[in-house]
């Protein structure tokens, strides 16, 4: 098999790798317990008659629009009686499994994992049916041995994930400079060394690694560390915004339960509404969500530098998601892919409208 076929193999079955092999790499997920404010008010119904939804996402402050939304009991006020159900994930392609096998109705999501879905089953499995957050990515170096983004050249750089959204930004940011690496190896100019999120500060520390192209608050625990922040994504997009987080739903699901999905929008709606307006209290709240999910609150030191890195809006940035698939096209991970009505944005911009907000744009990939 040529070495592009490979590499465009190795990026689309990534969306299709079993949980439990995810799992066993430390990609897995978990169910978590209620929070105090997730209680079902009297007199409540459940929505369309579901006892439950099933809602995902990461412990990532990326995620940050599912922490407060949750911490704050949101998800379980908009469904009434119908239980609010949770998993956390640690990457996309276990999620995307979880999608594709039903035990998942909606998640929280980075955008080249939302692409793979898509594009693997060929258009049947999911829909972006919102945003969440965009930037707090950024690349952080030991200041010792790398002083100028010249100095990248050479060194070793992890990215969490071969095919996953840093790991194509990189790539793409390594491709511009002028520089050569086999995406698939990652072996080149730069060595691109593929680490879970939670090794990744252990690896700068014992110096296996001279940085890392990462998302937050990793990037933050690795300034914290003595590292030092040599380039900010944001500064490389028009505007400074781009999708770090989206909102994907099983197409069934959405079809067959539209007002379920209502119901977490208007949600996720309230939540960025709050977060953007009471950002200091927002980020203790996700954070205090992070130590019931995980068991560990981050230290100050890390979670503030790490929220004001992100942007948290309920445009899904649509442009910017092809961008980003070009960018996989461009490092031969990805064939080019038809992205024509991977969105529907129809509820979110319902639920905007009724709060007064200004429609969404799916740039031309919705599904009508």
């Amino acid at each position: 098999m040529p070495a592009t076929s490979a590499r465009r193999r190795t990026f689309a079955v990534l969306a299709a790798l079993p949980i439990l092999t995810l799992a066993a790499c430390g990609y897995g997920s978990k169910s978590t317990t209620d929070n105090s404010k997730e209680k079902v008010a009297a007199g409540s119904s459940k929505v369309e008659g579901l006892d439950s939804v099933k809602i995902g996402y990461f412990g990532n402050l990326t995620h940050g629009t599912a922490l407060v939304a949750r911490q704050q009991g949101l998800f379980q006020k908009e469904l009434g009686a119908t239980k609010a159900d949770y998993q956390i994930f640690n990457a996309g392609p276990s999620e995307i499994e979880a999608l594709n096998s039903g035990s998942l109705d909606i998640g929280w999501i980075g955008p080249s994992p939302a692409i793979n879905g898509y594009t693997k089953s060929k258009g049947t499995n999911l829909k972006i049916i919102g945003g969440s957050a965009s930037g707090g990515v950024k690349l952080v170096v030991n200041p010792k041995k790398i002083k100028s983004l010249k100095d990248v050249k050479g060194k070793k750089i992890a990215t969490p994930q071969l095919g996953n959204t840093q790991d194509v930004a990189f790539l793409n940011w390594i491709a511009d400079q002028g520089w050569k690496v086999d995406a698939n190896t990652g072996k080149g100019d730069v060595s691109v060394v593929r680490t879970d999120n939670k090794i990744t500060p252990d690896a700068y520390k014992s110096g296996a690694i001279d940085g890392a192209w990462v998302p937050e608050p990793t990037a933050s625990k690795l300034v914290a560390e003595g590292g030092k922040v040599l380039l900010d994504e944001a500064s490389l997009w028009p505007d400074k915004k781009f999708v770090i987080t989206n909102i994907v739903v099983r197409q069934a699901f959405l079809k067959e339960h539209p007002k379920a999905v209502e119901a977490v929008l208007k949600a996720s709606v309230e939540a960025n509404k709050w977060i953007n307006a009471n950002s200091d209290q927002a980020k203790a709240v996700a954070n205090k969500q992070l130590e019931a999910d995980s068991g560990k609150a981050l230290k100050a030191n890390v979670l503030d530098p790490a929220w004001k890195s992100i942007q948290f809006t309920d445009d899904p940035l649509a442009a910017t998601l092809n961008t980003e698939a070009a960018h996989a096209v461009k490092a031969g991970l990805l064939d080019k892919p038809n992205l024509k009505g991977i969105y529907d944005l129809t509820i979110l911009n319902k639920v905007l409208k009724a709060e007064g907000g200004a429609s969404v744009s799916d740039a031309g990939l919705g599904s009508s």
